[in-house]
């Protein structure tokens, strides 16, 4: 059987660029899979693994032009926001490897042996060990910091798993010169190029899933995808975590006096979070709840303004425009839903934004409405028109979990403590792993508090895929009781030769 060729397409026009590599057969996936098992025993010295880490981001820096030029080519992000995303990337794996030095991430528990305790208490010695080979599956709307080079390649390796990535047909050039930076980063540490692996391939991926050697799985993608790989995860011999990130549609809540207060300038500021990126961003506010009056009127017309002067943009690929246009196409046609601006079909190549509007008591009669409380890829969100808070609380009380949740209140309500916008905070809360006040949910930034998230199906965990709290997916504890001084891990010995942040109880 000839193998099948993986091409990079110019999502401007369309067409083949070159032929970047093959499909992987079974075959190849295996010893991918297997090599990078081999390897794993090398990533065990922390030292090496900060410095392949530090490395990875030098050569990525000193390989910017290039770097840049290859993911512009095949997603049309343009060189100013793949600037930023570099640099994004290359400062996770910075400081992941600040992580692996400081060492807490290995969370040192030591409970001291006991004999007053009823019953006696053992010696116990806790931490964190790497489960083995990741599996990580690239995102397409960030070619590199969710890609080959992304924060759950880096966090996994961080942890000292070797990492195999299947990587997204959007941008299968990017994905392997990224990959060839970070297995020549290795080397330069001491490592074997094994540790890093990319393969390309729809059937690759779902042999991935199901590799006997594979430990755990991170992914960035679709509901439907997501969704398929995870109870691929869950139906194994051996079941595996599946930390996938699937769908979200970030809803955003205004109340009266916010939109009163300052309606202009949350209509310009929705207009930019909505089209940022040409809309797509996972955490891209696709539904918001506007109130009725003069005051959510003002609003409308000011992202009416907006979006009307926003100029059509191109989406990462035609597979994806195609999707879009028919998404909205299928919501505007619904009774009782406007499109102030259309959104849809820009040209040949691209998409023009724009947003649809229907009352909060219409969308809650359900049936066909539903698909607005669904994510729409692209440049589109839905005004949804509230008469009280009573209605604007069912609505929320409609959605399914989500990345982010935020409100926009006015000066006093933000500083008015308990009353309704704490009520808001509070039911938020429960929909979403980010809650943001007057701000806009696009842009996740990498801190040490930061989580990335949320209630299925915006995650398939509790964990964050961003941020220094990502490594904890690819660790899993071991307690040691009353082992001798000598057999135990040196992070664990008495005189603490790795010198690691520890908790001791007892004397």
């Amino acid at each position: 059987m000839a193998a099948t060729p993986v091409w990079s397409v110019d999502p401007r026009t369309g067409k083949h660029r070159e032929q970047v590599a093959v499909e992987a057969t079974p075959r190849e996936l295996d010893e991918a899979v297997r090599a990078a098992h081999a390897a794993r025993g090398s990533l065990a010295d922390a030292g090496r693994r900060a410095a392949f880490l530090r490395a990875a981001a030098d050569l990525l820096d000193e390989a910017a032009s290039h770097v840049i030029e290859a993911a512009d080519a095949e997603t049309a992000l343009g060189p100013g926001r793949l600037t930023g995303e570099l640099a994004r990337t290359t400062g996770q794996f910075r400081a992941f490897a600040d992580a692996v030095d400081e060492g807490s991430y290995l969370d040192v528990r030591i409970d001291r042996a006991d004999p007053t305790t009823a019953p006696p208490r053992p010696e116990l010695r806790r931490y964190k060990v790497p489960l083995g080979v990741v599996a990580v599956y690239a995102a397409s709307n960030f070619p590199l910091a969710f890609s080959v080079p992304g924060g759950d390649t880096a966090s996994a390796l961080a942890a000292g798993c070797p990492v195999v990535v299947k990587a997204h047909p959007d941008h299968p050039a990017t994905s392997e010169l990224c990959a060839s930076l970070l297995r020549r980063a290795a080397v330069s540490a001491g490592l074997p190029a094994e540790v890093v692996a990319v393969v390309h391939g729809f059937d690759a991926g779902l042999e991935l899933i199901r590799h006997p050697l594979v430990t755990a799985a991170g992914f960035t993608g679709s509901i439907r995808g997501g969704r398929a790989l995870f109870d691929a995860a869950a139906a194994r011999p051996v079941p595996i975590p599946f930390h996938g990130e699937l769908g979200s549609l970030n809803p955003v809540v205004v109340t009266p006096a916010a939109a009163a207060e300052r309606a202009e300038e949350i209509g310009g500021g929705l207009a930019g979070s909505v089209t940022l990126g040409v809309g797509q961003f996972c955490v891209k506010p696709g539904l918001v709840l506007v109130p009725e009056g003069a005051g959510g009127d003002r609003l409308a017309g000011a992202l009416t303004k907006a979006l009307g002067e926003t100029e059509p943009g191109v989406l990462l690929d035609h597979r994806m425009r195609e999707n879009f246009v028919a998404g909205v196409r299928e919501r505007a046609a619904l009774p009782g839903v406007d499109a102030p601006v259309t959104p849809g079909a820009g040209g040949e190549h691209t998409v023009g934004a724009g947003y649809l509007s229907v009352p909060a008591r219409t969308l809650l009669e359900g049936g066909p409405y539903e698909a607005l409380l669904e994510e729409c890829f692209g440049p589109v969100t839905v005004l949804v028109r509230y008469a009280d808070q009573d209605e604007a609380a069912a609505v929320l009380g409609r959605l399914p979990g989500n990345l982010t949740a935020t409100l926009q209140l006015s000066a006093a309500e933000a500083d008015g403590g308990p009353g309704p916008a704490a009520e808001l905070i509070s039911q938020v809360t429960t929909l979403a792993g980010r809650v943001v006040v007057n701000g806009w949910p696009t842009g996740v930034a990498v801190a040490p508090a930061q989580h990335h998230g949320g209630p299925y199906p915006a995650a398939t965990s509790h964990s964050t895929s961003v941020g220094g709290t990502a490594i904890e997916r690819w660790l899993r504890p071991v307690a040691y009781q009353s082992v001798p001084d000598a057999l135990l891990p040196a992070e664990l010995r008495e005189a603490n030769p790795l010198n690691l942040p520890r908790r001791v109880t007892g004397g």
